[in-house]
């Protein structure tokens, strides 16, 4: 008999315990295994999955501000030019919808859109925005909330309205689609009308709709834009607006231009442009020139106009008096071409000052330019006219006024470039330098107001979201442009032309009631061929000139493009145009008179 004990399992099969220690060591490592993975998932990347799942659920959101209104004054009131109307853009996320056919059914029957579209527009790949209509009402979007379709939505957008219709539209500008002020006073000025758009991060639930109540939304209100108040005399804006479209037929004209501004302080009262267009329909419009301001933009060479100037320089540098005369040879050999008048001038023979402004004398300009040089023409004389143009009178540079599209001109360097003589010749009676009518009204004002350029300005004041008032006071660019007694002689001298040509000139419409102070002076300028020289029978009509009492109350400047007038474009393009705006100043704008 074995009385040995029995065997273990492992005593009797030494293999199967290493096989179950295998096994249970294997079972533990997994244990481990899935523990350190939970821990690592749970613990160390907690903050790493808690943000990534929180960037699925999390939306964030343009919140749009309010677009300052802009408005002008009337009859001492203010009174609104633009303002905004609340429409919404129809939009859906292509990620949340389930069912896009039954879904665009749905919108469509809401819009009276085309449901293919809308069906073909949700079913888009890789983007999770779709614009499906643009400025559908604020009744359409509550009908397209109340249909609850995951993934669609509408988000509002200010859009401007016109209460005074096509109404100063150049000198406004519009709003694009993209919500981006276009020409005008909305370039100009977009960063103070569109505002600061808010903001908003929110949790969203499956259907991507922002549950409000979550601690993780994060919303930054948004800052309306400024309203602004303009200088604009509304009435006045819209007489000279009937005006220049009247004018405008009658002299068949390509283009035609008028400001009128204030020269003691640099407001603009009205400015306009005809052809003109409407602001609320500017998507039809095909010429994109319309929407320019010309009386900003176009820079042209104003003629016989830049007399005004030349003369102030001259008197202003003690280099001629209003009383001087001169031998006017009436016609001038400069660096081998020939300077002449008209024929209607006289001839060859002594002239004076009152003269060279009432004749349009190129020759009598030209003598003016000599005496800056000590009585020739010279380098001397052209760096003080130089000076003259582009430092006291600030030709050549943008003013700043509040407008897109602003043009500089030019005007030429006093020693650059080939026969510098004749070229400086030119620019004293207004050819080979080109100027806006805006830069014209302002240089014109500094000679009249006593020798101070204002910048001339359109915003009176602004009024930001909070309600402060912000008055623009009247910016002072130069002191001293010239001496005051010269814009006194410069009055009177103007003042002579208009009386020459209302008697004995025969031009009757020029018949000013004899209170109020009334000068100016044409231009007939030729028109330059791009391939050189100037065009033999094209010409534009020009005009400034002021209207007041003791002292100029207002300065008009008209600029016609290539009028079809039988006669000189000054004086039968500019001049008319000129006489309508003085006056309905007269009659309509308390023009204070002489006393």
């Amino acid at each position: 008999m074995d009385d040995r004990p029995p065997k273990t399992l492992a005593q009797r099969n030494p293999s199967a315990n290493r096989r179950l220690l295998v096994w249970y060591g294997f079972l533990i490592l997994i244990i481990v295994v899935i523990v350190g993975r939970l821990f690592y998932l749970q613990v160390i990347k907690h903050d790493h999955y808690q943000a990534a799942a929180l960037n699925d659920q999390l939306k964030q959101y343009s919140i749009a501000p309010e677009r300052g209104i802009i408005e002008a004054h009337e009859q001492g009131n203010i009174v609104p030019l633009v303002l905004n109307q609340k429409l919404y853009t129809l939009y859906a996320d292509p990620t949340f919808i389930k069912n896009p056919a039954q879904d665009a059914v749905k919108v469509a029957a809401v819009t009276h859109g085309d449901v293919s579209s809308y069906e073909k527009l949700m079913k888009t790949k890789n983007t999770r925005y779709v614009i499906l209509a643009k400025k559908i009402s604020e009744d359409e979007s509550k009908q397209i909330a109340a249909l609850k379709l995951s993934g669609v939505g509408t988000q509002g957008q200010d859009y401007r309205t016109y209460p005074q219709g096509s109404l100063a539209s150049q000198l406004l500008g519009f709003v694009n689609d993209s919500g981006q002020g276009s020409y005008g006073v909305e370039q100009a000025l977009n960063k103070e009308l569109a505002g600061t758009p808010g903001e908003l991060k929110a949790i969203t639930d499956a259907s991507g709709v922002p549950l409000a109540a979550s601690k993780d939304n994060i919303q930054v209100d948004p800052k309306n834009g400024d309203n602004v108040v303009l200088t604009i005399d509304v009435g006045m804006q819209a007489q000279m607006e009937k005006i220049l479209a009247n004018d405008y037929k009658k002299t068949k004209s390509k283009g035609l231009s008028a400001v009128i501004i204030d020269p003691n302080s640099g407001e603009i009262k009205a400015m306009a442009n005809y052809p003109t267009y409407d602001p609320s329909k500017y998507q039809d419009v095909s010429d994109s020139s319309l929407f320019l301001n010309a009386a900003v933009d176009n820079a042209i060479e104003p003629g016989s106009t830049m007399k005004n100037l030349t003369t102030a320089a001259a008197l202003d540098q003690g280099v001629i008096k209003p009383t001087t005369t001169f031998y006017d040879p009436a016609h001038w050999m400069v660096d081998g071409f020939n300077i002449t008048d008209i024929e209607e001038d006289g001839g060859a023979g002594t002239k004076s000052i009152g003269d060279i402004l009432n004749l349009s004398l190129n020759t009598g300009a030209t003598w003016e330019l000599m005496q800056m040089g000590g009585g020739q023409l010279d380098s001397q004389g052209r760096n003080r006219w130089y000076d003259y143009m582009v430092n006291h009178f600030q030709l050549g540079k943008q003013t700043n006024v509040e407008q897109g599209y602003e043009s500089a001109g030019y005007v030429p360097g006093p020693n650059a470039g080939y026969a510098p003589d004749l070229k400086y010749a030119n620019t004293a009676f207004g050819q080979g330098v080109t100027i806006t009518a805006i830069q014209m009204a302002a240089a014109l004002s500094s000679t009249l107001n006593g020798g101070t350029y204002y910048k001339p300005h359109l915003v009176d004041e602004t009024v930001s979201a909070n309600g402060k008032v912000t008055t623009q006071k009247p910016t002072v660019v130069k002191r001293n442009v010239v001496k005051p007694e010269v814009s006194q002689e410069m009055q009177s001298l103007m003042e002579y032309v208009v009386d020459q040509h209302y008697n004995p000139g025969g031009f009757t419409y020029l018949n000013f009631p004899a209170q109020y102070s009334v000068g100016g002076k044409t231009g007939t300028a030729q028109i330059a061929n791009p391939n050189g020289g100037y065009y033999a029978n094209r010409y534009n009509g020009t005009y400034a000139g002021f209207v007041g009492g003791d002292k100029p109350q207002y300065v008009i400047v008209v600029y016609n493009i290539e009028p079809n007038v039988p006669g000189y474009a000054g004086s039968y393009g500019g001049q008319p145009v000129f006489a309508d705006l003085a006056h309905m100043l007269i009659n309509d704008f308390n023009v204070t008179p002489k006393s």
